[in-house]
């Protein structure tokens, strides 16, 4: 094509940048496209983006990876939801679960039916229906076989938690393999063009590198989409207060289960996340409620196992960049923003920006209207994912520290106040065509904070009691039937994708 791209260069390694360079590298096979990445022998990764979410499967899958492999190379361990501690009020446990919840009723939500069983008198939990939370109470997990008819074993869902920086090694092996060109220098200068399009970078070696697009993975810095082209950053720290983390790695000294603990704090939450050689713990605070020697003092005392290394303090702004693609240069990873990790949407983020421009991929003529196309899309995708985290802080019933009245009253945008409202009243949660959570993993987290509508969908009333009640009672048993059958989570790592040492 005339008008065709004919380079990528990647500025920045580590998972973003790695990403990057591996679904391209698949993505655009054939096209002669040349992908390079610069990448800095200074900078460290931040390393703490190791759990991940349900769509990191379809990285794997879309970047033609073999699933083994990687899992050797990288420790993971399976993922089927997180689990949350003391988020309600202390004490009290609730777990988002991956995948669906229960089976659809003559065209209803299974929520709503769910609901009406409720009001019949029924007893079951919400989690009952979930083939991911009863594995992951039974500590069970298994590969789902390429050929079933068993509806639990097409309704769970998984994702992975994982060494970042192996994640970013092994896939800089891969890219090598497939022709991408790696440069280890680091970016002095960016040079900008006569309509602020990026020309070329500088490098320490006494270097420069042209190319017709840029893509920013430099971290929080964004030296090209931040320092260069100046296009704003949306600061939603009104919102989402914690702006530090503090991570700490340990020994494993227990087997792996197959989820995330997101622990509530006095001044934020912290994370436990179990990999097949260690555990990666933090804590996420509010630094206007917490000092840093408060959050690590905090943190070492809920660890277990052996220290790996000191603790680590990184400060971090919640929002997005008010453009994160600019003329011709994308922002991926922190460089585009930061949405804390309470909901592991880290890498998430970077796939989904990845694929939106996928779609858009530009030519020559950098069209203005498929630009803004792909920024429309992906500030949705943001603004949605805020808005489920904040969910999490707004509905909590805690008030035993400052931080958590401070939740009480906390803002909340307009678009997650009406979506709690209309799921009040009636339990309906009106879903978008490419929203990421479904609205499972919404009942999931309402229900789990205890917030029950006041009425299930009126056409409900037309189901016979008996028939409802049984069909859920023979939901529950395929579910647990099914469940039993499968490995322990640990026993099935270690017969099928042990680490590699």
């Amino acid at each position: 094509m005339q008008n065709a791209l004919k380079s990528i260069c990647i500025v920045g390694g580590g998972t973003a940048g790695w990403m990057a360079a591996t679904l391209l590298s698949s993505a655009l096979r054939g096209s002669n496209i040349q992908i390079t990445v610069v990448e800095s022998p200074d900078i460290a990764t931040i390393g703490v983006g190791e759990s991940t979410v349900p769509s990191m499967m379809d990285f794997i899958q879309a970047s033609q990876i073999n699933l083994k492999e990687f899992i050797q190379a990288t420790s993971a361990t399976f993922k089927l939801g997180i689990r949350f501690d003391d988020w309600l009020t202390q004490g009290e446990s609730y777990f988002h679960p991956f995948g669906k919840v229960g089976k659809d009723i003559n065209g209803f939500e299974f929520y709503q039916a769910w609901l009406k069983s409720l009001a019949d008198g029924e007893k079951s939990r919400w989690l009952d229906f979930s083939p991911s939370a009863i594995m992951a109470e039974n500590e069970r997990f298994m590969l789902r076989p390429a050929k079933h008819d068993n509806w639990v074993l097409s309704s769970y869902a998984h994702a992975l938690h994982l060494d970042a920086v192996k994640v970013a090694h092994y896939l800089r092996d891969l890219c090598h393999k497939r022709g991408v060109t790696r440069i280890e220098a680091t970016v002095k200068n960016v040079n900008l063009d006569e309509k602020d399009f990026i020309k070329s970078v500088e490098l320490d070696n006494d270097t420069s590198l042209t190319s017709d697009f840029f893509i920013d993975c430099t971290g929080f810095h964004g030296l090209l989409i931040e320092k260069s082209l100046q296009v704003g950053f949306e600061d939603w720290s009104h919102y989402l207060p914690c702006n530090r983390a503090v991570a700490v790695q340990t020994e494993q000294v227990n087997n792996p289960v197959p989820y995330t603990i997101a622990t509530a704090q006095k001044a934020g939450w912290s994370w436990s996340i179990p990999l097949q050689h260690r555990v990666g713990n933090g804590y996420v605070f509010a630094s206007q409620f917490c000092s840093d020697e408060q959050a690590i003092e905090t943190l070492l005392k809920q660890i277990k196992g052996k220290m790996l290394n000191e603790p680590r303090v990184i400060p971090f702004t919640t929002g997005r960049r008010k453009k994160i693609w600019h003329n011709n240069c994308l922002a991926l990873g922190l460089a585009g923003g930061f949405l804390e990790p309470l909901e592991s949407t880290a890498i998430h983020l970077v796939y989904k920006s990845l694929v939106h421009f996928i779609k858009h991929f530009p030519d020559s003529d950098f069209d203005a209207y498929n630009e803004q196309a792909f920024n429309d899309n992906i500030n949705t995708d943001y603004q949605e994912i805020r808005d489920f985290i904040i969910l999490h802080y707004c509905t909590s019933g805690r008030d035993d520290s400052d931080f958590w009245q401070w939740c009480q009253t906390m803002p909340v945008p307009k678009s997650l106040n009406e979506k709690i409202h209309t799921f009040r009243e009636r339990g309906q949660l009106d879903h978008t065509l490419g929203q990421f959570f479904t609205n499972d993993s919404w009942c999931s987290i309402l229900e789990g904070m205890k917030i029950r509508p006041k009425k299930y969908h009126p056409l409900l009333d037309a189901f016979h009691q008996q028939d409802l009640t049984n069909t859920l009672t023979k939901n529950i048993n395929d579910i647990r039937a099914t469940v039993k059958q499968m490995p322990n989570h640990h026993e099935y790592i270690q017969t099928h994708c042990q680490a590699r040492n």
